[in-house]
């Protein structure tokens, strides 16, 4: 396995929390042969993916007899050449969980899935990041283990990056409900979106998540977000960046 640098590292992180859709592979226990399914995902704050699966369905009844796992978080949609864009398929194993933190996470990026969650053949799922493989454009290829793919960084305040916890939810509904003209600012004249009602589902160390409908915009930050106060003068230094 190739030592790989933190920018590497970054750029694969921010194709797992861009995206709010993976290819999930999982192995069928009749065979063996690998079962490839298409799961809605969202991200921890050290950006290892979380699942929200159904009981019923051949993924989970996969994982219940084998419970790894591959996920391909693909970057290379609406390119005119997708094998020049960038694409991380990341490994590990998916283990049910019924931390709430976890279900927040989840139903704040797909306010959908509220209405099933519940049920009772549903759950939720983290899955254990071992490694993963980027291929970020032609000759740009690594493999990354947990250290360099996931964000381990210990200047995390409060108790290290769970510590998180205790104020980001919090925080993510400030900013939707006091400054949604900010969060607007941030999608338009930040990162291109042409329509207006955007909100902030999430925000972890390394940048924030907006979502309109179905659409989804990763806005990254300049520096961490060690605690709270870090994570206001992110979201202040933005906000002054895109009223130019």
């Amino acid at each position: 396995m190739t030592q790989s640098s933190p920018s590497t590292g970054a750029l694969a992180r921010n194709l797992m929390r861009a995206h709010d859709w993976a290819a999930l592979g999982t192995i069928m226990p009749d065979d063996g042969h690998p079962y490839a399914s298409l799961v809605l995902v969202a991200a921890d704050y050290d950006a290892s993916p979380i699942l929200l699966l159904s009981d019923l369905a051949e993924h989970a009844r996969n994982i219940a007899a084998d419970n790894r796992v591959s996920l391909l978080f693909d970057g290379t949609r609406n390119l005119p050449s997708p094998l020049t864009g960038a694409r991380v398929s990341v490994q590990g194993r998916a283990v049910r969980s019924d931390d709430g933190h976890l279900r927040r996470r989840f139903l704040a990026r797909h306010g959908d899935a509220t209405g099933y969650a519940d049920f009772a053949d549903f759950a939720f799922y983290q899955v254990i990041v071992e490694r993963g493989h980027l291929v970020a454009g032609f000759g740009r290829i690594e493999w990354l283990d947990k250290g360099a793919l996931l964000y381990l960084d210990s200047g995390i305040q409060d108790s290290g990056i769970d510590g998180m916890r205790s104020w980001e939810a919090s925080a993510v509904s400030h900013m939707n409900q006091d400054h949604g003209d900010a969060i607007q600012h941030y999608a338009q004249n930040l990162l291109g979106a042409k329509e207006a009602g955007w909100i902030m589902t999430g925000c972890d160390p390394e940048g924030c998540d907006l979502r309109r409908e179905g659409q989804v915009l990763r806005l990254e930050f300049s520096a961490p977000a060690n605690d709270a106060d870090s994570l206001r003068q992110q979201l202040v230094a933005l906000a002054r960046a895109a009223h130019g």
